[in-house]
């Protein structure tokens, strides 16, 4: 018994040695790595908050530009823009708003100016190259040819190929970097534009067409002057859409009434708090989340999601009374066919200008519920299949929003990789791993294509959790297990999001259960509220996850 005891103490006096020996080697190969270069593709929200953690951990990023400033899309939006959600919801954990901004959703000006203090505060405009515009990305495996994603093999590298903007004669160089944190967002850039009928395109009018893009390049004197006097006609009932048709029903009134052709109506929300009661607690808590299957959950969550769908379909029609109510949907026939929990699950909630349908019922705004297909004509709008009289206009606005997937899957130099990034008819739009790595794209990320309820928000956690990636705190499981738990997310994703918004890769009513992950991954306690019944029934946001 004894010789048992002796050898089975030396046995772990041995293994405990050699534990140290291999977290000493570990933490010196990881230190060692401080010196690979990271590459970060854009300086907008995700690119700044994928810099700031990176230097975070001793690395030295480069941050690709093609603007000459940052903010990405808060740079050139329309010029009445507001925040679509709560001021606390939308903010850097660690830098808040200044107690100068008192509004609850900020405007753009407000909102680029508090990014812009950001950047200044963490010193980040030194590792920024503005200007730069990267044609392509083409990876060298370094001939390992193993297939498995490694953070940094000694083999692998990436070529960043980088066109400086700012001359007459555009210069061309090729950066050889470690690690690739792509952030091109997912609306900018390449906008989506309507196929149309044969012979029925824009080239058929005679008035102009223009995309909503172009539209938030112009400031406002412009934009107003641009609209002032003409028959407009938006298509497009999303947040841009919205916001166009005010501006111009401002600068014309009643006598040029703006035309506003809607595909699918949707659950947009007059304010945040349906019949008094503020909607973090009917949808972003935990207690929500139970109502809700999630991807990768046992028996008992599967169970009781199923028990609780009752009180999920009493939480959708609540809201959706209030809102058929403050907007009277059924007097202007646009009450949506899906639920507002396919709305949330889509990411496609917006928030209604202030006075949208005061300007319906004043006549200076003008709905149209019947534009599946549309083309045009000598004097404007037609709408196919329906025998009715061209939609009159002298300017055509397409809010159709942006091909965010094609810009990203053509930043890829390998028709591989491209493919990749498109995925199959079957999966999500971007097949990732906690929405952030792509199984068999190595040394890579993409940050900030997935949506949420606060993309901000998303995109910091996401930002954290791969600095820890990154610094060695942990390893990503094997291609099979990443790729499997995708297809669990997909399978989410198909189930509660509304059909036509499906591709859209939102987490939006499950983002608790999603930071949940990302926070064990990184060795965190997910549970971040002081008390059970706030842990379960109060929202979450930023500042939960401070420190």
């Amino acid at each position: 018994i004894y010789i048992l005891k002796l050898s089975s103490c030396i046995l772990s006096i041995y293994q405990s040695l050699l534990l140290q020996k291999r977290t000493k080697e570990t933490m010196a190969h990881f230190e060692g790595r401080k010196k690979e270069v990271i590459a970060i593709i854009g300086g907008g929200i995700s690119g700044l908050l994928a810099c700031k953690y990176c230097i975070s951990k001793g690395f030295d990023p480069i941050v690709f530009e093609l603007e000459s400033s940052i903010g990405g899309v808060w740079t050139k939006t329309i010029g009445s823009c507001k925040l679509q959600t709560p001021k606390p919801v939308f903010q850097f954990s660690d830098f808040p708003w200044p107690d100068s901004v008192t509004q609850v959703f900020p405007d753009q000006q407000m909102v680029l100016e508090y990014i812009e203090s950001y950047a200044r505060h963490f010193d980040l405009f030194t590792h920024i190259h503005f200007n730069s515009k990267v044609l392509s990305l083409n990876f060298e495996d370094g001939g390992s040819g193993d297939g498995e994603w490694n953070l940094w093999s000694g083999k692998g590298k990436w070529n960043v190929t980088v066109q400086d903007t700012r001359t007459i004669s555009p210069q061309i160089q090729i950066y050889q970097v470690d690690f690739v944190v792509v952030c091109v967002g997912r609306f900018s850039q390449v906008p989506n534009m309507p196929e149309f009928p044969q012979n029925k395109g824009p080239e058929a009018f005679e008035g102009e067409v223009i995309h909503s893009m172009d539209y938030s390049k112009m400031d406002s004197s412009t934009a107003t002057n641009f609209a002032k006097g003409k028959q407009v006609a938006v298509v497009g009932f999303q947040k841009s859409g919205m916001d166009i048709a005010m501006e111009c029903s401002t600068v014309n009134g009643v006598e040029r009434p703006c035309t506003v052709l809607i595909r699918t109506p949707h659950w947009n929300l007059p304010d945040y708090f349906p019949w008094g009661l503020n909607l973090g607690y009917l949808f972003l808590n935990r207690f929500s989340e139970l109502m809700v299957h999630k991807p990768g959950e046992g028996f008992l969550l599967s169970l009781l999601a199923t028990i609780l769908s009752p009180l999920r379909w009493a939480f959708s029609k609540y809201i959706e009374s209030y809102i058929k109510h403050k907007h009277q949907l059924a007097k202007h026939g646009m009450v949506p066919e899906h639920s507002f929990l396919n709305e949330l699950s889509s990411c496609s909630v917006s928030l209604v200008p202030e006075g949208f349908y005061e300007r319906v019922e004043e006549g200076s705004i003008k709905l149209i519920k019947k534009a599946e297909s549309f083309g045009f004509s000598k004097e404007g709008i037609v709408l196919e299949g329906y025998a009715t009289e061209p939609i009159k206009s002298d300017l055509v606005i397409l809010a159709t929003g942006f091909n965010g997937l094609d810009n990203l899957k053509h930043i890829f130099q390998s028709k591989k990789y491209q493919e990749f990034i498109a995925g199959s008819d079957d999966s999500a739009a971007v097949p990732l791993y906690r929405e952030c790595i792509h199984p068999r794209i190595p040394q890579l990320a993409i940050i900030g294509f997935s949506e949420s309820v606060s993309n901000l928000h998303t995109s910091e956690i996401r930002c954290r959790w791969l600095g820890e990636l990154l610094d060695g705190k942990f390893m990503l499981p094997s291609i099979k297990v990443m790729e499997k738990d995708i297809a669990e997310w997909d399978k989410y994703k198909k189930r509660y999001s509304y059909r036509k918004y499906y591709r859209r890769s939102c987490i939006g009513a499950l983002h608790i259960w999603y930071n949940d992950q990302l926070c064990k991954d990184m060795g965190w306690n997910p549970k971040r509220k002081k008390c059970l019944w706030a842990e379960w029934f109060e929202p979450y946001g930023p500042m939960d996850y401070i420190g």
